[in-house]
């Protein structure tokens, strides 16, 4: 378990939404709901709105038309409440946030920046309960900061405090996460041991998780639901094997792919055909 406590069950809905930049309209009524124990995946190319979006959700970018609700649905906890009405502290309780624009802090050590993310449950000045400091560990045990848990933060590189970020953010143990490109800036074994972390927060604690992705294969190897977006409009949703066609790939993106499913994993594989063939071996 996260903690000696498991997370809420929860459920975020977005209904109709309609978001700005100023007078210009970034994305036009999509819909979609975020159930515990079920990754969403929002893709599709750059300005086509997916990150506004996932804002959108963590209160971070004003809805101008539409509604943002928690609760209900299936296991959904309970009756849905608007989280306009909701403070900060009591909708840091049950949503976070991982995003890349936060800075390395300076004059902190990896834990404390970890510790971070118990913020929502302390009073005051007050010191860090049992609970405050299992889920510390648990967080850094499972983003594989721990052994740097004492070096100052200003001295990581950006991948490795992309990892602690992610850390606080799993130390706020809440029923729904929301991920804005968590495999950016990592290398290769970081970016699947994020996504099988992704997969761990899912299965084994039945938590809600909405993340945003470029790459296809990483959101098809994570996701029970793709949002493929184009323009700011939903162009498919569902599993990812009926999302990740060959023509939806072509028709949002502009671009030739072979797709398919490969036969030894059951995972979609979409290979971008350009305009050269790959070198032949030696």
């Amino acid at each position: 378990m996260l903690t000696s406590h498991a997370p809420p069950s929860a459920a975020l809905n977005g209904r109709d939404l309609v978001l700005r930049y100023g007078r210009t309209p970034v994305v036009h009524g999509v819909s979609l709901s975020l159930e515990p124990g079920r990754a969403t995946a929002l893709v599709g190319p750059n300005g086509s709105g997916k990150s506004t979006l996932l804002r959108s959700l963590a209160r971070l970018h004003r809805v101008d038309d539409g509604e943002v609700t928690l609760g209900g649905g299936r296991d959904g906890g309970g009756p849905e409440r608007a989280v306009s009405l909701l403070s900060g502290r009591e909708f840091a309780r049950e949503v976070t946030l991982f995003s890349q624009s936060r800075a390395a802090p300076q004059g902190l050590t990896v834990a404390e920046v970890v510790a971070f993310g118990r913020h929502p449950y302390r009073r005051g000045f007050a010191g860090l309960s049992a609970d405050d400091r299992a889920a510390v560990a648990y967080a850094m045990d499972a983003t594989g900061v721990r052994d740097m848990a004492d070096r100052p933060a200003g001295e990581l590189s950006g991948g490795e405090m992309q990892r602690v970020w992610l850390a606080a953010c799993l130390a706020q143990n809440t029923g729904v996460v929301l991920l804005d490109e968590p495999t950016n800036h990592l290398d290769l074994r970081y970016q699947i041991e994020t996504l099988d972390l992704v997969r761990d927060l899912v299965e084994d604690h039945g938590i809600a998780v909405g993340v945003v992705l470029h790459d296809l294969d990483h959101a098809a190897r994570v996701a029970d639901t793709l949002v493929l977006l184009r323009a700011g409009r939903v162009h498919a949703l569902g599993p990812p094997a009926e999302v990740l066609t060959a023509d939806h790939i072509r028709e949002v993106y502009d671009i030739e792919v072979e797709a398919g499913v490969d036969p030894r994993t059951g995972r979609v594989r979409i290979d971008p055909v350009g305009r050269h063939p790959a070198p032949a071996a030696r």
